[in-house]
């Protein structure tokens, strides 16, 4: 199976706290806190049969685009959102801790 990640309709679920995406009926999320300025990703789940797909980078892509617009500091809890930023250092400012105002 293939997926088309630029086409995939992911959701901001802000009433369960997360991101979700479903693929031919199996589902997928990115659980995240948000408290004020600071958005903490605690969990990235892919359903099995979709791992190694793109998935959780196209979500944690997403929720990090989401922090991004609204200048949320963010705190990646999660080991897989670690390693994506650090894969990715256009995010890296991200979890810098913001200068006081």
């Amino acid at each position: 199976m293939e997926i088309k990640l630029d086409e995939l309709k992911i959701t901001n679920n802000e009433a369960e706290r997360r991101f979700e995406v479903s693929v031919n009926g199996l589902p997928s999320k990115l659980d995240y806190i948000l408290d004020k300025d600071t958005f903490v990703i605690t969990h990235v789940g892919v359903h099995p049969d979709l791992r190694g797909m793109g998935l959780a980078g196209k979500l944690t892509e997403v929720s990090l685009e989401f922090a991004k617009a609204r200048s949320l500091r963010v705190i990646p809890m999660c080991s897989y959102a670690a390693a994506y930023i650090r894969r990715n250092p256009k995010y890296a400012d991200l979890i810098k801790a913001h200068p006081e105002a």
